[in-house]
């Protein structure tokens, strides 16, 4: 296991970066090992894990189907989500954003959002964060949820967050 290190400890510091080599480095057909069933069913769409033992980023694959919505949510983490296949928009922060295959889009801490696929085909993306470093900091990369698309809920909300509707 890792040291762990405190204020005090300041002067432990190691003078040169450490290798540790974790017992797994690859992490191969994702996509075929299936989806993460609860996470997928609370989220209504597939979701599926990318498991490597990274201390400070995680990511995920997702899957929307046409005319599908990720729920609208928000987090204390940042989220770059690379689109893989497919279009559509994600609402962030009030805007719409539109994406297509080869598209990277930037999501703020605590900003509202979903994504939507607006074609024909199923819309894949992978959603890069920085959550697994907020959770080893104590357990601050935290989420909430509106249950539906919620945009009647955004829409009235967000104004008074200080945001364009």
């Amino acid at each position: 296991m890792a040291d762990t290190f405190h204020s005090a400890d300041f002067d432990k510091t190691p003078p040169r970066p450490r290798v540790v080599m974790p017992d797994r480095l690859a992490h191969p057909a994702v996509e075929s090992a299936g989806q993460h069933g609860d996470y997928s069913k609370a989220r209504k769409h597939p979701v599926f894990f990318v498991d490597l033992p990274s201390h400070a980023l995680s990511m995920t694959i997702g899957w929307l189907e046409p005319g599908q919505s990720s729920n609208r949510h928000r987090h204390t983490y940042e989220t770059i989500l690379f689109v893989l296949e497919g279009e559509g928009y994600s609402y962030v922060g009030g805007k719409r954003i539109p994406w297509k295959a080869g598209d990277a889009v930037y999501v703020p801490v605590w900003a509202w959002h979903n994504h939507v696929n607006t074609g024909q085909g199923r819309a894949r993306y992978l959603a890069c964060e920085n959550a697994p470093m907020l959770q080893n900091m104590g357990g601050v990369a935290l989420r909430e949820e509106v249950p539906e698309r919620g945009d009647e809920f955004f829409d009235k909300n967000h104004e008074a967050e200080g945001g364009a509707a």
